[in-house]
């Protein structure tokens, strides 16, 4: 027991530092949001990141095809990923970042929504509840009628929107396609896509930017593996509530760096979010609740091109380091 303590405690700090660098991710993304459109930023922050997750993917040597096994649900994973992380640079760009962050944090709530029709799951009363209770705090967040709504608040919907879909969408052909075409598909949707609309957008480059750039690209990596190192420790019912650290470092950044300010309703609707989301943790952690436990495999953080799924990297090392033996 105590060691089982132990290894959760220790979960939990590497998953807060996961968080931690996430948070940092998004704050550099807001900062180059100020002077380059979304689609500049990922497409090369995603172009720095290639040649790491080159040699992630060149180590799994086993004969097999590239090819998809379920091509279309694979095409629409990528493009939900891809347009996550266009709408959530986006968002972060053009709001306060404690206003993005429980938008974002509905995407749990989503994934219980959307794991119905996708993956066959039954969702009984209680998480309901706590998805419409979700749902109300992120109205209480927004507040249509009362606070000038933009651009910013429909795209981190969007965001929560996609990157619930791209999860879910994970959860049902994970077992068929090779961890290779998971990692893959996102990035070549990504160049391809961000690729045709960068000349509509493009803003000549000065060296500090591409350099930060590379930071997104090396931070998205390095809460990746924190997340991996986190899972691998700690159980997962302990690790993913950690996500909601986020808001903790939006907070700090958004006033340190950005001169924005928090107020009450903005707190109590993210306080809304992260209880209905943590309850719904609890209940898929719960023996005979869920069947497929789509929350809890999700890992956290929304996927980003930039920041890739911290199940699939750590599927690709694990098989990879088979493959080598």
């Amino acid at each position: 027991m105590e060691d089982s303590s132990k290894s959760n405690a220790k979960g939990a700090l590497l998953g807060l530092a996961s968080m931690a660098v996430y948070a940092t991710h998004d704050a550099v993304a807001k900062l180059l949001g100020g002077h380059y459109a979304a689609v500049q930023i990922i497409f090369f922050s995603a172009l720095l990141s290639f040649p790491v997750l080159t040699v992630i993917l060149l180590r799994d040597k086993r004969e097999a095809s590239l090819r998809p096994v379920r091509p279309g649900w694979v095409l629409a994973r990528a493009a939900a990923t891809v347009a996550t992380g266009v709408c959530a640079f986006y968002a972060f760009s053009h709001l306060p970042l404690a206003q993005v962050y429980p938008i974002l944090f509905a995407m749990p709530l989503l994934i219980t929504i959307f794991a119905i029709p996708i993956l066959g799951e039954k969702v009984g009363l209680h998480r309901w509840a706590a998805v419409i209770i979700g749902l109300i705090g992120v109205l209480i967040v927004v507040r249509p009628g009362q606070a000038e709504l933009g651009m910013g608040h429909l795209a981190a919907l969007a965001a929560a929107i996609c990157g619930a879909t791209a999860s879910v969408i994970v959860r049902k052909i994970g077992k068929e396609e090779r961890s290779v075409v998971l990692l893959l598909s996102p990035l070549l949707g990504n160049f391809v896509a961000m690729g045709l609309a960068l000349p509509f957008v493009w803003v000549p480059l000065e060296l500090p930017a591409l350099g930060l750039m590379g930071v997104i690209a090396l931070f998205g990596l390095t809460g990746a593996f924190l997340s991996i190192l986190a899972y691998r420790t700690g159980e997962a019912a302990i690790v993913a509530p950690m996500q909601y650290s986020q808001i903790v470092w939006a907070v700090l950044f958004g006033w340190v760096f950005f001169s924005e300010s928090v107020d009450a309703m903005t707190l109590l609707g993210a306080a809304v979010v992260i209880g209905s989301g943590l309850y719904i943790v609890w209940r898929e952690s719960t023996a005979h609740t869920s069947q497929y436990t789509p929350v809890l495999r999700t890992r956290g953080r929304t996927e980003f091109v930039t920041a890739p799924r911290a199940s699939i990297l750590q599927r690709a090392l694990y098989r990879g380091a088979r493959a080598g033996r």
